[in-house]
């Protein structure tokens, strides 16, 4: 009840300023709100590629994306006021806004009927339940309910990878077919660009000489309701080091929202790179993925390489937050359950790579290494 209340004179004021900065002239510019930031650059690099149009980008307290000098980068942070009003003035006179996560001020304004709103989705695939279909939301109340439509009905365009994608934005949005661009996501065109692969590879082996010598696994657990209070590794890094560090060395890629700190132990072994701001760029030197219900395996399977799902919370993880249905059947590699599980399945190496590639034609189809370019001359041709 009192966090209703809080949220509910948070978006009045929110409302309030927007409706006053309304009032100034609607300029030719692009928007963006960053959370995640990788979509957001691609795009809008794609976007200065092709004109000369001005672009701002919010970084909201989430992003850590290292923006580059073209384009002018603002704090979005309600406790930095000057830089919170500018932000809101800029969302108000925007021809076109882009944004990459879910928002709850969206709820709360009504932006000019000429404004061009898309949803730049952190996500390439789904493996977890969200939006409408999240079995949390049944917890809450009518007014939040109500809140969470809103912000979904301001989606005027999604872009999606594929048409399985668009289904499933389509059920947990509310979305019709009208609102759907079949573009692929931005952040993928990494993997068709071989110049700039092989710059980021180069710069990765002279930081982690190691990588050199020795296999990468890259363990990328999603986020955990339950992490922010006591989280603990799943991983026993004492048995992964003892069986696998004569051929591999481990990066750690924590959720962005988990603070956690490695122990010294291993440090020849396990190295946390949870601080990296584009997790595309680590994808190009690993050889072996271990995750669990994050949509990381999407965009790694367009490279054709083994992965495990360590779901060792799996019926748990279901039952809080969803998951799609027969997620064993629909997972590209094997299902581990405890560390041992995890040595063994790479001891054997018991990978199926048809499998992976017929899961990226799957959830990859439109993601062909223009997505970025593509995005843009949408927003040029629609604002002809």
């Amino acid at each position: 009840m009192v966090r209703e209340f809080f949220i509910s004179a948070y978006l009045v004021i929110f409302n309030t300023l927007f409706n006053i900065c309304k009032r100034f002239p609607q300029r030719v510019k692009t928007v963006c709100v960053a959370s995640f930031g990788d979509n957001i650059h691609y795009t809008t690099q794609a976007l200065k590629r092709l004109s000369d149009e001005e672009i701002v980008i919010l970084k909201d307290h989430r992003c850590n994306y290292p923006f580059p000098d073209n384009v002018q980068v603002i704090r979005f942070h309600a406790w930095r006021p000057i830089s919170y009003l500018k932000s809101i003035y800029h969302l108000a006179t925007a021809k076109t806004v882009l944004i990459d996560n879910y928002f709850g001020f969206l709820g709360a304004v009504a932006f000019r009927k000429n404004t061009t709103r898309i949803q730049l989705w952190h996500a390439a695939g789904a493996i977890k339940k969200f939006g409408l279909n999240d079995p949390s939301i049944s917890k809450r109340s009518k007014r939040a309910k109500s809140r969470f439509k809103k912000v979904y009905q301001q989606f005027q365009h999604v872009t999606v990878a594929s048409n399985e994608m668009a289904r499933v934005f389509q059920e947990s949005f509310g979305l019709d077919e009208q609102s759907i661009i079949r573009a692929g996501v931005p952040r993928t065109d990494l993997f068709f660009n071989s110049e700039e692969r092989e710059r980021i590879q180069t710069s990765f082996k002279k930081k982690f000489p190691i990588i050199n010598e020795k296999k990468v696994i890259l363990y990328a657990p999603t986020y955990r309701d339950n992490q922010l209070r006591d989280y603990k590794l799943a991983l026993d890094l004492d048995e992964l080091y003892q069986e696998l560090a004569d051929e591999y060395v481990l990066f750690i890629k924590q959720h962005p929202a988990v603070s956690y700190r490695l122990t010294e132990k291993h440090q020849s072994f396990v190295y946390d790179v949870s601080y990296y701001h584009d997790t595309n760029h680590l994808l190009l030197f690993t050889d072996l993925l271990i995750t669990d219900y994050s949509s990381i395996p999407f965009e790694y399977a367009l490279q054709h390489k083994p992965m495990i799902f360590f779901a060792y919370d799996q019926q748990t993880y279901e039952k809080t937050r969803g998951l799609i249905s027969n997620y064993e059947q629909e997972m590209p590699g094997p299902i581990a359950r405890t560390t041992e599980d995890v040595i063994s399945l790479i001891k054997k190496e018991t990978f199926s790579l048809t499998n992976v590639q017929q899961f990226s034609q799957k959830w990859n189809e439109f993601s062909d290494g223009h997505s970025s370019e593509d995005i843009a001359k949408f927003l040029l041709n629609k604002r002809k």
